[in-house]
């Protein structure tokens, strides 16, 4: 059975820094595109960052480029999203996602196969 957890939420003042971890387990992700998306309160789903299976390559939404840094662990079934500089508006649920494949610049949160419960994220201004 497959399953995602993620971790690293919390509350912390604009400007800071938070670092989401996720595991996954139940299969070797070896082969799986890794993602974040975030979900604040009345929104739809968001896509923030994808990054391929090997790690090599990355994909982020424009509202987070240059501020968070997406990347994996060395076993491919560990994933981080590294949030620098945030900001009230980077308030939400954060998931984390996986698909099967190698097209790792994939936004639409309806082609990932497998999630996680979310970890909550909030920012003070």
């Amino acid at each position: 059975q497959v399953q995602l957890v993620e971790s690293g939420g919390g509350l912390v003042q604009a400007g800071g820094s938070l670092r989401l971890s996720c595991a996954a387990s139940g299969r070797t992700f070896t082969s799986y595109v890794m993602g974040w998306f975030r979900q604040a309160p009345g929104k739809e789903r968001e896509f923030v960052a994808s990054i391929s299976w090997s790690g090599s390559s990355t994909y982020y939404a424009d509202s987070v480029k240059g501020r968070f840094t997406i990347s994996r662990g060395n076993t491919k079934n560990t994933m981080y999203l590294q949030m620098n500089s945030l900001k009230p508006e980077d308030t939400a649920v954060y998931y984390c996602a996986a698909r099967y494949g190698y097209d790792y610049a994939r936004s639409d949160f309806r082609v990932y196969d497998y999630w996680g419960q979310g970890t909550q994220v909030t920012v003070s201004s």
